[in-house]
């Protein structure tokens, strides 16, 4: 779900001066508590599953609370980057709903997952870019304005793109309701995220005081998520929980690699090339999750639950590596 805890205003205040160290220790401490808080409700739900069952009832309400908060921190200037610089946001949207789809068919086909997994996993590959990419580009010295920008444009073309891939790539697995889904997309993705947008449009002073607690409002959603999903399918976990996250580790490493080599052939900047490889490794796995419960079963949910607890891990652990190295 996506996508995640740091928002997208705070990885653009992290480019000024005044408040660059006081931004990236913030940054940092959110990187690190989100997967920690997700290990620990994902290991709560796993003893005490049918204390969070119930919670699954409000997975689309938490969607779309997070989604409000992405908007919030989305301004008109980000879209603007699409006609500034279109080759790099092409790649990274490109790379996100083609690449990434296939890839995680591959990775099914070839780990010969049960059919709900399977659907779950190519779910999780035709989903967008998670918003926490954006604060992970900030922190291995990335191009944060284009992680931005793919992000957004990325999220927007969701109700379309996504319930195509799904039908097409997933269909094989498991029945797919796209229109029904491209209008939950719509309801739980499109609507709150460009009513964030508008509201900030309108009541800009009162969106900035709101926007500190906003990564924590998202982190906050996505465990819930997290905690909801393992606890509905806390026995598949038990059955098929390696050989998924095995699946769900190449997904979001090849991703990373294929981004950074897509960036490095078109002869991008190493910013540039930092950007697109995080974009396209990174999905909004708590938006998987939830559509995978929806329209699939619980276990189909799970990829995208295990993925929120990775791609995190590995996103700090990337951020820390290339953010001791120039860009």
């Amino acid at each position: 779900m996506t996508h995640t805890p740091p928002s997208a205003s705070e990885a653009r205040r992290a480019t000024a001066p005044a408040s660059d160290a006081r931004a990236s220790r913030g940054a940092r401490l959110a990187v690190t508590v989100f997967p920690l808080l997700i290990l620990g409700g994902a290991a709560l739900a796993l003893l005490m599953p049918s204390t969070f069952e119930p919670l699954s009832a409000g997975i689309t309400p938490g969607l779309m609370v997070i989604m409000f908060g992405m908007g919030l921190t989305l301004t008109v200037p980000d879209f603007a980057l699409v006609l500034k610089r279109p080759l790099p946001v092409l790649l990274g949207v490109v790379f996100q709903f083609a690449i990434m789809p296939l890839l995680a068919l591959g990775i099914a086909t070839l780990l010969q997952l049960p059919p709900a997994l399977a659907a779950g996993m190519v779910l999780v590959g035709c989903v967008p870019g998670g918003t926490s990419s954006n604060v992970v580009t900030y922190l291995a010295r990335g191009d944060v304005a284009l992680s931005v920008t793919m992000t957004a444009v990325s999220t927007l073309l969701a109700p379309l793109l996504t319930p195509v891939l799904t039908l097409w790539l997933a269909g094989q697995y498991l029945p797919v309701a796209a229109t029904d889904m491209a209008t939950t997309i719509v309801q739980i993705v499109l609507i709150p995220v460009v009513g964030g947008i508008v509201l900030r449009l309108l009541l800009p002073r009162a969106v900035a005081r709101v926007q500190p607690v906003l990564p924590w409002v998202s982190t906050l959603g996505i465990t819930f998520v997290v905690v909801a999903v393992v606890a509905t399918s806390h026995d598949v976990i038990a059955s098929a929980g390696a050989l998924l996250m095995l699946g769900v580790v190449l997904h979001n490493v090849l991703g990373y690699g294929i981004g950074y080599l897509a960036g490095t052939l078109t002869r991008a900047s190493t910013a540039t090339r930092r950007a697109i490889a995080v974009e396209v490794g990174m999905q909004n796995s708590g938006l998987a999750a939830g559509l995978g419960g929806q329209y699939f079963s619980a276990e189909a949910a799970l990829p995208g639950a295990i993925f929120s607890v990775w791609h995190n891990i590995s996103g700090g652990l990337l951020a820390s590596l290339w953010g001791r190295r120039a860009g």
